[in-house]
């Protein structure tokens, strides 16, 4: 099956940020758009930049995060896989919005030592939202400087199934 890999910044970052330069390298085919404004004002532009795309992808970061979170639950039967790093679940009233658990498989990283998006929180909202999660603690900071070029991103982008 052929995917559609999507990568959202962070509230502050861009399609410069380092993690998207890591991505392009990487996946010189994934969409990395960038994104200002207000909650709403981002996600206009995410419809737009995915309308008539199927079998997603999405990478989101931190701000990214949710708003990939929030693409899901609007619109589930699109979204193959959420990965999301540092989600910020715990803003725009995400929690809120979850009507039933989503069912496609969802992997989160998110730094132990993240002073800006509380890591325990956002694994309650988690744990509430997504039905097939791979979660993981790891021992970094809200950038996830050290654990992000680690990851094996082929595998987690292009494996069908999440690990049990």
């Amino acid at each position: 099956m052929k995917y559609t890999l999507v990568f959202i910044h962070g509230l502050e970052s861009t399609s410069q940020g380092n993690k998207a330069q890591h991505f392009r390298k990487l996946f010189p085919e994934m969409i990395i758009e960038d994104y200002a404004g207000d909650f709403e004002t981002r996600m206009r532009k995410l419809k737009r930049v995915l309308k008539g795309k199927d079998n997603l992808i999405l990478v989101g970061s931190s701000f990214g995060g949710l708003m990939a979170a929030r693409f899901a639950l609007d619109d589930e039967p699109r979204v193959k896989k959420l990965i999301l790093l540092a989600p910020a679940l715990i803003l725009e009233g995400f929690e809120n919005t979850v009507n039933q658990k989503l069912q496609l498989p969802v992997i989160i990283y998110h730094g132990t030592r993240d002073d800006v998006v509380n890591p325990y929180a956002v694994k309650k909202i988690a744990e509430k939202t997504f039905d097939h999660l791979e979660h993981h603690l790891v021992d970094d900071d809200h950038p996830l400087n050290s654990v992000f070029p680690q990851l094996d991103w082929p595998k987690l982008l292009c494996s069908d199934k999440p690990k049990e």
